[in-house]
């Protein structure tokens, strides 16, 4: 396991950069830092066909040589986190109080409840029967990001609590009211939404991001310290467990299972059923603390994590943070820190793998399908749904990566498999599409949701390519 940073561990292998995306500038604290090599080379189909299945371009993607791209599905209403059914049907969480505002998308066909439901009946990559359900058709509902399944029943969040249909035998749309499994989780703050995974057994495992950005007496203000201890932690930045067989939970802070994880929008088991999680740092280095940290060294820092979720683990927020040249967590300045000190910072737990400064990992899905070639066995796909305050360098992300792993253990520095989701602009407000959600299908396509203007892609295997 690539721990860089746990309770005093470091790594003994250099991390390989490989060759610069022309289309991602990528700059570390102290020197430059190349994003590692692309696996193809923006190629993606065969010049003068397209297999059956695919779209001519891709949908505006870039994937490596022998992949190809459907729009599956397009002008969804904020789509985040999606699933696939074992029959193929594909159910969208989505997100509907940006509805029409920032990042919204007022052109949405498909109203009458958060989740939606796409299935395929012709087999060409296209959704051709989609339609809508939830509690956010009622008064006061709006929908999530969390979605996934466990046996014949369906979880999503809605709200302040995740809640479980039962699916049809006949249909895409259950028909019965849903049961409330939990509900109580805090909303507000920076980061209210809750995504989730399920194991084998049916437990739950739920994200709680954090109200702030580093826990600070006055939220993203300059020289505000950080409350000592965070009692947040009580309620926030981690993640917590229930049990998915059973109805009528309320949200406790005893239900903890992992603590110091800002914002975990990512996680899933692998497929062997080890949890992992994504991390987002936090912000504002330089912004609350312009005397220790240049411009140039906040919009790389801190690093973005992927975490080997354990219980009982702390991971370090927000007390530290993750430096990537230096491979070691690092205490914040909240709390005396000024990017030499690790202080506490020794015995918390660090990531597996890391990733440049606010590209915002918002979703993971592990590959367990058969389709794609075998280098994708078993690894970790990661959306990044791009930054905003990576200013003075240009604004980042916007592309789903591939890590390997051998095992439950990452094997090799991440690649970039999917781009181009920005288009010409890779601006918060103004990108094409912003990669939100991921999920493996049956069939072992990869699916891609878009929460800027709703798309959803279906990517393919057809060989001439890849490994």
């Amino acid at each position: 396991m690539r721990d860089f940073a746990g309770a005093g561990m470091r790594s003994r292998r250099g991390r390989a950069t490989g060759i610069a995306l022309a289309t991602v500038a990528v700059m570390a604290c102290g020197g430059s830092q190349k994003a590692p090599k692309s696996t193809g080379d923006s190629t993606t189909a065969a010049a003068n066909a397209t297999p059956k299945g695919c779209d001519a371009g891709n949908g505006g993607i870039t994937l490596p040589p022998g992949f190809c791209a459907s729009v599956f599905a397009d002008k969804l209403d904020h789509p985040r986190h999606l699933v696939v059914a074992p029959n193929g049907v594909v159910y969208v969480n989505t997100w509907h109080p940006r509805r029409g505002g920032e990042g919204g998308n007022n052109d949405s066909a498909w109203t009458g409840g958060a989740i939606v439901a796409l299935r395929d009946t012709t087999g060409d990559g296209h959704a051709d029967v989609i339609d809508a359900f939830g509690d956010s058709a009622k008064a006061g509902g709006h929908g999530g990001t969390g979605i996934a399944m466990h046996g014949t029943y369906l979880y999503a969040e809605e709200s302040d609590r995740i809640e479980r249909y039962t699916l049809p035998s006949a249909g895409i749309v259950p028909t019965g009211k849903p049961a409330v499994i939990v509900s109580g989780m805090p909303l507000g703050g920076n980061h209210p939404m809750h995504a989730f995974a399920i194991d084998s057994s049916g437990a739950i495992f739920v994200e709680m991001g954090s109200a702030t950005n580093a826990c600070q007496v006055r939220d993203r203000t300059l020289h505000s310290p950080g409350h000592m201890p965070c009692t947040e932690l009580a309620t926030r930045g981690g993640i917590w467990r229930f049990d998915g067989n059973r109805t009528g939970q309320r949200f406790s802070p005893s239900a903890r299972y992992a603590t110091g994880i800002r914002n975990a929008v990512g996680i899933a088991f692998t497929p062997n059923g080890e949890l992992f999680s994504t991390q987002h740092g936090r912000d504002q280095l330089a912004g609350n603390w312009p005397e220790r940290y240049t411009n140039e060294q906040s919009a790389e820092l801190p690093a973005e994590e992927l975490l080997h979720i354990e219980k009982g683990a702390d991971y370090g927020w927000p007390y530290c943070y993750f430096d990537g040249s230096q491979k070691k967590l690092m205490l914040a300045p909240e709390y005396g820190g000024d990017g030499k000190k690790e202080g506490v910072c020794t015995t918390k737990r660090g990531p597996v793998e890391f990733f440049p400064g606010h590209w915002a990992p918002d979703g993971l899905t592990f590959y367990g399908g058969s389709s794609f070639p075998s280098h994708y066995k078993g690894g970790a796909f990661i959306t990044f749904h791009g930054s905003w305050n990576r200013a003075p360098l240009p604004q980042a992300g916007y592309l789903v990566a591939f890590v390997p792993f051998q095992g439950d253990t990452v094997s090799a520095p991440y690649e970039i498999f999917a781009d181009g989701f920005a288009g010409a602009n890779k601006q918060p407000d103004a990108a094409a599409h912003r990669p939100a959600g991921l999920a493996v299908g049956p069939d072992g396509a990869l699916y891609i949701a878009d929460d800027a203007h709703g798309r959803v892609w279906r990517v393919t295997y057809h060989g001439a390519g890849g490994r």
